[in-house]
């Protein structure tokens, strides 16, 4: 299948938006995710990837953040979300989306390229593996009150 990865631009908010809010299966406020959207991907510490078939249909996409970590002395770069429409995986999109992610990754000076993934996502956990990740680390999370009493 041919697919073009290219950077998320601000009209392909609504499709994020959706892929957003069905990996999280939750629906967001429109507003704030907006303004977060937005703000993100005009940060230059940010990379955010669409993938589109030959149609111009966004198919997939992949956002990683870019943060100077002291323990690290120096920059790590973490993917924060990865989607691939359900009709769509398995056919090598994903990978695709990494490996661009990991190319642009490369042009900069960095300690690690790391990603977390929720501990139920057991085909996620080995897509990663797959891709050359190693496991290395725990996850701990404390929510906030508000998200506590969802």
């Amino acid at each position: 299948m041919e697919i073009s990865i290219r950077s998320a631009i601000g009209t392909d908010l609504l499709s994020i938006y959706h892929f957003i809010s069905e990996l999280e299966n939750e629906s967001f406020s429109i507003h704030s995710f907006t303004e977060y959207y937005l703000q993100n991907i005009s940060n230059s510490h940010f990379i955010y990837l669409v993938a589109e078939n030959t149609e111009k249909e966004i198919i997939g996409y992949i956002s990683c953040h870019g943060q100077i970590l002291l323990h690290h002395c120096g920059w790590v770069f973490e993917i924060q979300e990865l989607y691939v429409k359900k009709e769509f995986r398995g056919t090598g999109v994903g990978k695709e989306l990494v490996t661009k992610l990991f190319s642009l990754v490369e042009l900069r000076d960095y300690k690690s390229f790391e990603v977390t993934a929720n501990i139920s996502r057991m085909s996620t956990h080995l897509f990663y593996l797959q891709s050359g990740f190693i496991e290395t680390h725990k996850k701990f999370t404390l929510l906030s009150a508000k998200q506590e009493n969802r």
